[in-house]
Order: structure tokens, then C-alpha cells, then sequence
């Protein structure tokens, strides 16, 4: 198993980065996050996932072992491949969607491109019992989940995206009533 390669970035293709090892170019499907290190053209460490089939192999790299963690999990869904599975990492930070799972949140997972209702309820079904019940410091308990998704769904009804709603809450403070955090959510939108 591949689990970590540094090197200096080669190039890209249609289909990742191409990470330059002592002379040896291996082909990385990338998140977003490797994608803006490799820009900066210096070396780079990527942790990474090697996905074996009869007739391929295929590496996907990671910003950190958080995500590949993430990634392993999500392979174990029933109906998610390694290119969903990248895409659902690709999406949000590894803790946002650990939240979102820990939650129940079926619409986090829905506003990802190529996730539908059945798959995204899938995932947390499937993996909120593994993911679900180690919330990691910062995260919104599930006491605090009625709150938090009354105020996301207030600010998804104004016309933002869930990630965006996301984005917005998370600069407010948990501990205030979900309408005083639609309200400084909106004014920090404004700003």
C-alpha cells in the first residue's frame, strides 16, 4: 500500500496531479486542497490512498490522513467508488462532514455535486455509527444540532447554498438562539 508520497509536482492531466518522486511521476486524483499546494510548485507531502481493481490501480491524495480516514470510510458505503468518495472529500473539510454525519444531516451531503437524496442518506446512515459517536472538540454536540440546523436552513431559505449557510454559521457563536445567528451570519455576509 501507497500511503504517503513526497515530491515536487510535475504537471497535471485531465485526471490529477502528477507528483514527480525521484524521477518517477505517479498520477494522484487530488482534492482541491493538494491542487492549491501544488500551485506554489514547491515539493509536497500527499498522504495517499491506493485503490486496486483487475484492471487499474489508482492513487487519490489527501491534504492530510483526516481525510483519507474520511475517504477509507466512505469507500465502505454501499454504492460509493473512489471517485464519490473523492468528490464528497473534495466538498467540505473532513471535520464539516464528520459534523454533518454526526448530525444526521442528509442536505450537507445533497448539496454535493453528483450526491442525490438516497446516496447522501445513505452515507449517514451507514457511517454515523463508526463516525457519529467520536465528535471531535468544536464540533456541535447533537443537543446542539435542532439549533444550529434551524438557523442553516433559515439562511438556505434566504437563497445560500448549505455550504455557504455552513460557512457563514460557523463564524457565529453555538451557544446563541439559532435566530441571533441567522442575524450576525447575515450581517457578516454583508460586510
Amino acid at each position: 500500500m501507497i500511503s504517503r508520497l513526497r515530491g515536487h509536482p510535475a504537471g497535471r492531466s485531465g485526471d490529477g496531479l502528477v507528483l514527480d518522486v525521484n524521477g518517477v511521476g505517479y498520477l494522484v486524483a487530488a482534492t482541491p486542497g493538494i491542487l492549491r499546494r501544488a500551485s506554489a510548485g514547491s515539493e509536497l507531502t500527499v498522504e495517499t490512498y491506493l485503490h486496486v481493481r483487475e484492471d487499474a490501480l489508482q492513487l487519490y491524495g489527501f491534504v492530510d490522513a483526516d481525510e483519507r480516514e474520511l475517504f477509507v470510510h466512505l469507500l465502505t458505503v454501499s454504492g460509493i467508488g473512489p471517485k464519490v468518495a473523492l468528490a464528497v472529500v473534495s466538498g467540505s473539510p473532513a471535520s464539516e462532514l464528520r459534523r454533518a454525519i454526526a448530525l444526521g444531516d442528509h442536505a450537507r451531503f445533497q448539496a454535493i455535486p453528483g450526491i442525490g437524496k438516497k446516496t447522501a442518506e445513505r452515507i449517514v446512515l451507514e457511517l454515523k455509527e463508526k463516525l457519529g459517536a467520536a465528535l471531535e472538540p468544536g464540533i456541535v454536540s447533537i443537543a446542539d444540532a435542532p439549533g444550529h440546523l434551524v438557523a442553516r436552513d433559515a439562511l438556505v431559505e434566504l437563497g445560500y447554498t448549505v455550504l455557504d449557510a455552513e460557512r457563514l454559521l460557523a463564524e457565529t457563536d453555538p451557544e446563541l438562539a439559532p435566530e441571533e445567528r441567522v442575524r450576525i451570519a447575515l450581517r457578516g455576509a454583508a460586510a
